[in-house]
């Protein structure tokens, strides 16, 4: 097998993924009388606007915010019930956030526009991408930038290219894998309506080769078209970042400061495709996320899907708990994923996973000096120095950080993870990207 990868840099973590990948997808369903809480920011760009009151009765699926700027998504209720309020609550990012709260009546009765089975070939280009805009649907991989935008590039970039990225390359995850086991046919389906809006394009599906199974299911499932095809990429981290896989898939370089589309590609995650089938096929909105729940703290680890807006500290508690109290709590995966100090928040669309630690496991350890060894150099995928911004970020030097590159890091972790000083590279280097870019957009 030709196995595909990336230019430079790259690790090889402990994939971690043995508790949860042979687990099938579990559904857990908010109990009569939760709250539901949907933040109105749940993507990249302006917050959705409420389109309903406090007291209103809303359906599951109906649309209760609005997106009233370019860059933004609607929110759909998840359960049907009662708004209770509508005001500034937590989220899984620690912010707090405008949100409407729904407390579920449990009959969980639908608005009556859903379920209408479609014929998607049947549907105009204009059609495809309504229906994905008006599902609320954002890029499930964490990014959430609005799909129906990144679907819909200028004139001027010719796609020629639409790669499904199922690497799903950050350590412990493994609900992309399931997908594409238990979700085979309509995955596919969904990416032949993705290439339908840009005749001509090829579909790639991009699977590490650490999941065989998924390898050979998908494959099957292309034969039927002969635009999509598998794509075997060598297992190595960072290999889902999406200009890798642009890389590893195509053999072409996004420049600096360049979107996929620049270069005639568009990458979407297993799971945003399969959102897109859903809004298409059965006229359903983005109203639950697959999330892997693991850890050496949690006590029934596996992939359970659970209904957007439902609180973490309910789920938690329905499938099981903790063998001992996690010592630090992730959402997301070991390499890229934020740590959290409360999980009385609700699911929101880009919530991919729950890493619970125990507190031998979660230990940082002691940051020593430098001893210049480059290691971090080798290993960073987009050809940084990671050990100069480290100083750019200490020394608070905006102007250097960026002549060095700085905004260019995809915040990986790849080079924390390989220091044998253990400078926390990384997360000096996160933090001070995240100042230079809101001074950048001050200006």
């Amino acid at each position: 097998m030709n196995l595909k990868t990336f230019k430079i840099g790259g690790i090889h973590p402990p994939e971690g993924k043995e508790a949860t990948e042979k687990k099938p997808i579990e559904i857990i369903m908010p109990k009569v009388g939760a709250l539901m809480v949907y933040p109105m920011s749940q993507h990249i760009g302006a917050p959705a606007v409420p389109v309903v009151k406090k007291g209103d009765r809303v359906l599951l699926g109906q649309k209760i915010a609005e997106a009233e700027a370019f860059m933004c998504s609607p929110i759909h209720s998840s359960v049907s019930g009662t708004v209770k309020d509508i005001k500034p609550m937590l989220t899984p990012g620690g912010t707090m956030v405008q949100s409407v709260i729904v407390e579920n009546d449990g009959l969980f009765e639908e608005d009556p526009a859903l379920g209408q089975d479609k014929d998607w070939r049947k549907l105009s280009r204009e059609e495809i991408l309504d229906k994905i805009k008006n599902a609320g649907i954002v890029g499930l991989g964490g990014a959430g930038f609005p799909t129906h935008i990144k679907l819909n590039p200028p004139p001027a970039d010719k796609i020629d290219s639409i790669i499904v990225n199922a690497a799903e390359c950050e350590p412990c995850l493994t609900t992309d894998h399931r997908v594409m086991l238990e979700k085979t046919d309509r995955l596919v389906q969904g990416l032949a309506i993705m290439l339908t809006l840009h005749p001509g394009a090829k579909g790639y599906i991009a699977i590490e080769n650490n999941k065989p199974d998924a390898i050979e299911a998908v494959s099957k499932a292309c034969e039927k078209y002969d635009n999509i095809s598998v794509v075997a990429l060598l297992t190595k981290y960072p290999q889902g970042s999406e200009k890798q896989l642009i890389y590893a898939v195509t053999g072409r370089e996004v420049k600096s400061g360049r979107l996929p589309a620049s270069e005639g590609c568009i990458v979407d995650n297993v799971d945003t495709v399969l959102a897109i089938e859903r809004a298409c096929c059965q006229d359903r909105p983005l109203m639950r996320r697959i999330v892997t729940f693991t850890g050496d703290a949690v006590k029934n680890p596996g992939n359970y899907q659970v209904r957007i807006g439902m609180n973490m500290n309910d789920f938690i508690e329905q499938v099981g708990g903790f063998t001992e109290d996690p010592a630090k709590i992730i959402a997301g995966g070991p390499m890229m994923g934020k740590a959290i100090y409360s999980t009385d928040v609700p699911f929101i669309k880009t919530s991919s996973a729950l890493l619970c630690l125990t507190k031998k496991s979660a230990e940082l350890p002691p940051e020593s000096n430098c001893i210049r060894c480059g290691k971090c150099v080798s290993a960073c995928p987009m050809g940084l120095m990671p050990l100069t911004l480290n100083q750019d970020a200490l020394a608070g030097d905006m102007a250097a950080f960026e002549a060095h590159d700085g905004l260019d890091c995809i915040m990986c972790g790849s080079c924390s993870f390989v220091c044998p000083a253990k400078r926390h590279l990384a997360q000096t280097i996160i933090a001070f990207r995240g100042e230079v870019m809101a001074s950048k957009r001050k200006k």
